[in-house]
């Protein structure tokens, strides 16, 4: 169903979209620290389910794990703190400190996040590409967004998908962070009450 015109809402690919909640003057490939969520399109639980708090993880879930823990393993200035699982979504501390930004990242192709990180290549005659801005939140997460999306699919699961986009936010000091890490450990436990 498309939207009758509006010329204040932003257009993309000939479709509206809704503004991103980055921050503009933030960047996203310098050192900080992040909550992340990301959810499935739908919000379909394909990653389990949870019964008395506990949650237990399906196939597709052991392999959001899997990909989560080798994103922190394949990139040196990464480090990951607690995650969890969820039926329907995904939520994660993400560190990236001291980038090597010379060091060039492959790009996973495949899953957009909407992220503001992409930069726009041209030269030489040619009409330019997207590209991730190496190391940059965004292109982490794309790429493991992508890499799960591969395996499940494979896996037999032609339909699988995200939401288009991830949530973060900013973790500025060190009580943001142990009230980040008390509500992933607590998220289980409170399915159903606050989501």
């Amino acid at each position: 169903m498309r939207h009758p015109s509006n010329s204040d809402t932003p257009l993309f690919r000939d479709r509206y979209r809704v503004p991103s909640s980055r921050l503009s003057r933030w960047d996203y490939a310098g050192n900080g620290s992040y909550f992340i969520t990301i959810c499935l399109d739908g919000r379909y639980p394909w990653f389990g389910h949870i019964r008395n708090g506990v949650m237990s993880i399906s196939d597709i879930g052991a392999i959001i794990d899997d990909e989560w823990q080798r994103t922190g393993r394949m990139r040196p200035c990464v480090t990951l703190d607690r995650y969890v699982v969820m039926p329907d979504h995904f939520h994660g501390i993400i560190t990236i400190d001291h980038c090597d930004m010379d060091k060039e990242e492959t790009p996973r192709w495949g899953v957009s996040t909407g992220h503001d990180q992409m930069i726009r290549q041209t030269g030489h005659g040619q009409t330019g590409r997207n590209q991730w801005k190496p190391q940059s939140l965004g292109s982490i997460i794309n790429q493991f967004k992508t890499a799960c999306t591969k395996r499940i699919r494979a896996a037999g699961h032609p339909h699988f998908a995200w939401q288009p986009r991830f949530h973060d936010s900013i973790i500025r000091d060190d009580r943001a962070l142990q009230n980040i890490r008390q509500y992933i450990i607590d998220n289980t436990s409170k399915w159903g009450i606050d989501g």
